[in-house]
Formats: C-alpha cells, sequence, structure tokens
C-alpha cells in the first residue's frame, strides 16, 4: 500500500505464518530420515527440482541459466538457486525469466508489484505460448494471457523451465505457438524443518513468511509435506500504486507401494493493488518517470478510483506410477481467477468531469471477470519395441464470466448519467473447451540417439452468450469449433557424455482470440487458427566447469488474423504472415575458487510478410554477462541484462533504443547458531546503476489517443532475514 493509505486497512501482520509452523512442528510424528524409497528418487529424477544446489563444485549447479542435454529444442532452465538467490521475494516467474535469452520484460512498478506490460519471448507476446504449473497450462480464456502476480510466488518455485518452440506432440497447451514456460512447485523436504523469513526494502517493502516442511512421516509410510504462507505490502515505485499479496501453498507427497506416487497441491493467493495504467511523455516530463496516480479524489487518476481486487485458487491430484515398462501419469486439476476492478473514465486527464448526478463528479468504470477450468492432463508410455509409445491427452473445460459498468466514482459506484442498457459496456459469459489427444513413437536408433515424431490433435471450441457483447453493444448467443492437426519431429544425439545436439520439425497452433466474436456477424468470419512451422537446430554442451549452449531457429507464422469494419461490421480474417529467426546462445565457466562468469545472448528477427516491417516488442539482440561467486556461506552475483531495440506499435511505430539493467545480490549463511540449524542474511540491488528511461508502450489514452509510457524502476534494495530451525 501507499503509505498514504496503509491506515485504510488492519494491519495485522502474518505471524500467523510463524504461528502455523511452531503448532505444526511436533518432532513426534516427524523424523528426519534421510532414506528415501526408489520411488520417491525416481520422481525427483523426473522433476527439475533435481536441478538444485549439491555441491558448489558443478558449474551447472551455479549457473542462472543453461541448456538440456535431453533437450530436442531449444531450452533454458533456471535453478532454485538462481530464483532464492537473485529475485526478491516479492518477484514472480516473469522476473525470473528476465534473465534468459531472447527473454525481454521489466515489472514498472517493481519486481512482482504489478505485471509487466510486456513479456516477450523471441517477439512472441503473452498470450502466444504457454505458462504451466508443474505441467498444467493455464492462462486467461479470451486470450491465453497471463496474470503474473496471481498465483504462485518464487518462495514455493523450484525450477523454471523455458522451452523456446511448440515442442513434440506430447507437449500440451492452448498456445503452444511461441513456447512454454513450464514454472515448477518445489518438491517437500526429507528433513524437518520450520523457516520463517522477513524482507524490507524500498519504497516500504515488507514481506513476512515462512515455509514449514514435516519431513519423512514414518507412520504413513514416507509421506512428506510442506506449506509455505506469506504477506506482502509495498507502495510501489510508482506513485500511489501500492500493492497487498497473501499467499498460501501446501504441496503433499505419498508413496503408495514402491512405484506409485500420489500428490496432491494447492494454493490460494489474494491481492489488493493500485493499477496505473501509464504515462504520457508530457506528465513523465512534467511530474517525473515514477508518475502514475495521484491522491486528489476530484481526478479520474485518483489511486481510490484506480484498484484491483483479485483471489485466485489453483489445486491438483496427481498420480505417478511405473510398472512393467509402462508409465502412467496423470493430474486432476481446477482453477479459478476472480476479479473485480475499478478505474477513472480517463486517468490521464483528456476527458472531463461530469455525470448526471453532478457537473463535476468524477466518471469511472467497474468490471469483474471471473473464469474457473477444470481439467485433467493423463500421459501414458510403455516400452515397444527398439524404443517407446507415448499417448495420452488434455481436457479442459473453463467458464468465464465478463461486465463492465460505466458509474459515478464520486457516489462510490452509482450507475452513470446515460440511460441504464448504455451505461453497460459489455455483459456476457463465455465459455472454452479444449481436447487434445496425442500419440508420438520415441525410436532409440542406437544407444547415442533417438528420433521421436507423432501427431497432437486440437479441438477447440469457444461458446459465447452474452446480453451486451463486447464493442457492439448488442446480445449474442454463437458457438464455433476450430480443429487442427499437429504433427512433429525431433532428433536427438549424443556424441560424447558431455556433447548432445537436436534437430527440430514442428507446427505450433493458436487459437483464435475471443475478440473474433465481438462482432454483429461472427459468423462471417473465416478465420483459421494461427500456426508456426518451426525449424530448430541446437546443441549444448555440459561438464564439470563448463556448460553451454546453442541454437539457431526459423519460423513461419501462418494465418496472422487480421479485421476490418465495413458498414459499421467488423469481420476478422486470415491474411499474411511473419518470420521469426535468429540465433541463441548461453553458457557459464567455472574458473575456480568458488568464481564462475556467465553470459547469455541472442539475434533475433521479427518481421511481418506483407510489409516487411519489425512486430511489435520484439527486440534485435538481448545479452546478459556476469560473475557469481558461490562458496561456503557466501554468495554474490553482479549480472546485466541488454534487451535492444524495439518498436511499441504496428507499422514500426513508437520505437524504443536499448536499455541495459544491473542487479546484485549477496547473502551469507550463519550455521549452528544456538538451536538454529541456519540464519542467512540477503541483500538484492535492482537497477544498480539506476536507469529510469522509457521502455514500454503502455497504449493509448480513450480520448485523444495520446501514447502512453512505462519506465525502468529506480534502483532498489531488499533485504532478506531468514531462520531454518
Amino acid at each position: 500500500m501507499t503509505r498514504q493509505t496503509k491506515a485504510l486497512y488492519l494491519r495485522s501482520r502474518t505471524t500467523i505464518a510463524l504461528c502455523l509452523a511452531a503448532a505444526l512442528a511436533s518432532p513426534a510424528w516427524a523424523s528426519d530420515a534421510t532414506s528415501a524409497d526408489s520411488s520417491a528418487a525416481t520422481a525427483a529424477a523426473k522433476n527439475l527440482d533435481a536441478v538444485q544446489v549439491t555441491g558448489t563444485d558443478v558449474i551447472s549447479n551455479i549457473s542462472p541459466t543453461q541448456g538440456s542435454a535431453i533437450a530436442t529444442q531449444p531450452q533454458s532452465i533456471i535453478n532454485s538457486l538462481f530464483i532464492q538467490k537473485n529475485v526478491p521475494p516479492t518477484g514472480d516467474y516473469t522476473d525470473a525469466i528476465a534473465i534468459a535469452p531472447s527473454i525481454s520484460t521489466v515489472a514498472p512498478n517493481g519486481p512482482g508489484l504489478m505485471e509487466a506490460p510486456v513479456v516477450a519471448m523471441r517477439g512472441f507476446q503473452d498470450g502466444e505460448y504457454n505458462v504451466t504449473f508443474d505441467g498444467i497450462p493455464w492462462g486467461d480464456p479470451n486470450d491465453f494471457t497471463h496474470h503474473s502476480t496471481s498465483y504462485f510466488n518464487n518462495a514455493t518455485t523450484g525450477s523454471i523451465l523455458i522451452d523456446r518452440g511448440p515442442g513434440t506432440a506430447s507437449t500440451l497447451g492452448n498456445a503452444t505457438f511461441g513456447g512454454t514456460v513450464g514454472v515448477n512447485s518445489l518438491t517437500p523436504s526429507d528433513h524437518f524443518s520450520i523457516e520463517p523469513y522477513l524482507t524490507f526494502g524500498s519504497w516500504s517493502t515488507e514481506v513476512q513468511g515462512a515455509t514449514f516442511n514435516t519431513g519423512r512421516i514414518d507412520q504413513t509410510g514416507g509421506t512428506t509435506a510442506s506449506i509455505n504462507v506469506q504477506n506482502s505490502d509495498s507502495d510501489g515505485y510508482l506513485t500511489y500504486s501500492g500493492q497487498r499479496r497473501q499467499n498460501v501453498f501446501a504441496k503433499i507427497v505419498q508413496p503408495i507401494g514402491d512405484n506409485t506416487t500420489l500428490t496432491f497441491a494447492g494454493m490460494y493467493n489474494n491481492i489488493h493493488q493500485y493499477v496505473p495504467f501509464g504515462a504520457t511523455a508530457a506528465q513523465i516530463e512534467q511530474h517525473g518517470p515514477n508518475y502514475a496516480l495521484s491522491n486528489d479524489p476530484t481526478s479520474q487518476n485518483y489511486y481510490g478510483y484506480n484498484k484491483d481486487e483479485i483471489s485466485t485458487y489453483l489445486g491438483y491430484l496427481g498420480l505417478h506410477s511405473e510398472f512393467a515398462g509402462w508409465t502412467i501419469d496423470n493430474k486432476a486439476y481446477t482453477l479459478a481467477y476472480n476479479h473485480f476492478g475499478y478505474n477513472g473514465e480517463d486517468p490521464n486527464g483528456e476527458t472531463p468531469n461530469g455525470t448526471i448526478y453532478g457537473p463535476d463528479n468524477v466518471p469511472g468504470q467497474r468490471m469483474r471477470n471471473w473464469y474457473r477450468s477444470w481439467g485433467d492432463i493423463f500421459r501414458l508410455t510403455k516400452e515397444l519395441g527398439p524404443g517407446e509409445i507415448h499417448t495420452g491427452f488434455w481436457y479442459d473445460d473453463q467458464d468465464n464470466l465478463r461486465w463492465l459498468h460505466e458509474v459515478d466514482a464520486t457516489l462510490n459506484g452509482a450507475p452513470n448519467a446515460v440511460p441504464a442498457s448504455a451505461a453497460i459496456d459489455r455483459d456476457m459469459t463465455d465459455s472454452l473447451r479444449t481436447f487434445q489427444p496425442y500419440l508420438e513413437y520415441q525410436w532409440n536408433i542406437t544407444d547415442a540417439g533417438y528420433l521421436v515424431g507423432g501427431m497432437k490433435y486440437v479441438d477447440f471450441k469457444r461458446d459465447i452468450d452474452a446480453t451486451v457483447n463486447q464493442k457492439t453493444g448488442d446480445p449474442l448467443n454463437y458457438s464455433k469449433d476450430w480443429t487442427k492437426a499437429l504433427p512433429s519431429a525431433a532428433l536427438h544425439w549424443q556424441f560424447t557424455s558431455n556433447w548432445t545436439a537436436y534437430a527440430q520439425w514442428a507446427k505450433g497452433f493458436l487459437a483464435p482470440n475471443l475478440n473474433t466474436f465481438y462482432t454483429t456477424a461472427p459468423q462471417d468470419n473465416t478465420v483459421s487458427p494461427q500456426q508456426t512451422i518451426n525449424r530448430q537446430l541446437g546443441t549444448n554442451w555440459n561438464d564439470d566447469r563448463l556448460t553451454l549452449s546453442a541454437d539457431v531457429y526459423y519460423i513461419n507464422f501462418n494465418n496472422k488474423i487480421e479485421s476490418r469494419k465495413v458498414g459499421g461490421i467488423t469481420t476478422f480474417f486470415n491474411e499474411g504472415g511473419a518470420v521469426y529467426k535468429g540465433f541463441e546462445a548461453e553458457g557459464s565457466y567455472l574458473i575456480g575458487a568458488g568464481v564462475s562468469v556467465y553470459a547469455n545472448g541472442s539475434l533475433n528477427r521479427a518481421t511481418d510478410n506483407t510489409t516487411n516491417q519489425w512486430l511489435p516488442n520484439a527486440p534485435s539482440k538481448t545479452a546478459a554477462l556476469g560473475v557469481i561467486y558461490n562458496q561456503g556461506p557466501l554468495y554474490a552475483s553482479l549480472i546485466d541484462k541488454f534487451v535492444g531495440y524495439r518498436y511499441g506499435d504496428t507499422g514500426q511505430t513508437q520505437p524504443f533504443g536499448g536499455y541495459a539493467t544491473t542487479n546484485f545480490a549477496a547473502s551469507y549463511a550463519f550455521a549452528d547458531m544456538a538451536d538454529l540449524k541456519e540464519v542467512r542474511v540477503g541483500l538484492q540491488v535492482s537497477n544498480l546503476f539506476d536507469n529510469k528511461s522509457i521502455y514500454a508502450l503502455a497504449g493509448y489514452t480513450a480520448q485523444d489517443n495520446t501514447p502512453l509510457y512505462f519506465t525502468i524502476p529506480e534502483r532498489s534494495y531488499m533485504v532478506t532475514l531468514s531462520a531454518k530451525f
């Protein structure tokens, strides 16, 4: 919250985190047993949490990102060491992946303190690639974008796997088009522990939380469980743009026999935040680079009129079993997103005040976006002949409610000064159903190489039932079904124990957004799903001192959806496409005595086939360079990330020059202090050299179409104190 608004809220601290952990901490039913049965060991080997620190003399445990020796397409693995040491506790997965090659993103209110307006991968934008949590795709049903601050947090993130490509037939999700960001939760520890932590820093930021691990519970055959409770509170970098967030995450892993594991995981997240829409160049010049909202209740940019109240949950029950050459993996899940939003009619001041309730009353808007998904992901693998057959499916059924009303903000949300029907901008329910079965075969050509090929069939259906349809204002009841078969093939070869290479050809798929229904005659739309044809080559080297990977890619983007308005009727159609191509590399080298160096880089090009112009928010290049010290109780890193020139809008308009941000992190662990196993002090300094330049287009004003911008947040720090007992 902003300093000026903290008094508006009950200020109870989450000492509940510490109390809960203390209440559960009974050594009578938990043990520090270090042995694990074979099924738990197998599950760990298949989980990316295995890419964690087990020593300081192996570069793969230290590198911020690294390629994969088993990949069949370009991948970057981000392990828990980088996430926990370098990303501020307020941050989310977008702050973690910003380090990777071909990724460009900045959170304009500070790490995790609002959703980043641009999170691009090779020029593909949010909504054009998947984000998964423990393998479960999630996202907004209307356009597949992701509310990055509204689900999991970094305290419960074990690793992140970035796939830059559509994958093989077994890669599931609505937007395999541009790749997948796979966020994986931490696996509960085999050892009993309670870990409270406290963070404070710039912009009156405070984080309180605790993680509790049961360790292996003997009485139930090796059950492990963990729970994390966290509260964060910050004014944010931008004026009057505070955020308050509470998050609870729990995970239970139950072995059943020697070869089967049952997993339950669930989270609940709640956010109250004041949301800026960007500032004009004139406002930034007059008020400074952090100008956003104000404390003037007569203005449409008053923070009290521009706020979000968001609650979400996600839970799944997973079964993994291996027997007699068969492997079964199934996750049944549900998730939900409930968003009440409020904003002034024109927070940037181009629309005058006034409603029928008073000439000086402040006009505003009130909205709700709610969706809920139920789904299941089933995977089956069987050894067959000289390889393995892989089959399964993903089914997801999602319901969505969306409305937007014009209101009188001065009167705390009374209907605005227009006829009741016209005061409703949209009132609609919609649903989408996705079914994706797949079949592929992995042919083990020799002990050194294999070829995997297969087919995924996508069946995607949208329904809408609108009393007031968005854009048109008319009623609409309509549905449409799209289907597509997506083949893929990939070759993986291991030349030596350290050196591997791969080649991939695959089709990607992106279903049409809900906006193709925002017209009076959606049946006249002739759109086909947008597709990519990906061709990629890459190689990876990994030994104890060096990890190095590189790839080249060429992507044909087909069936680009455009719209045309004739006689007041908007229709959507496919026109041309685009080409994405480039080169990417990343690597780390362990010099010795705990010192390593890290670098990555990419040369990217994304242009429209019709005009040969650059696509929006597609950087020409990215690069990172850093040095890391990790030995004994001390960790320190200094890493710089550079993003090249790009354009904020179509037609090569709104040009932006390159920018660089440099981050410093350090931590020290004091071991065996009194009854504590460990006490740790950590420091993170973001944007060390205080670069506050404009870096992204936030949109345009509704009245005069004036461009709105976001700037890079000023230099900031976070200090974290944690204990383990």
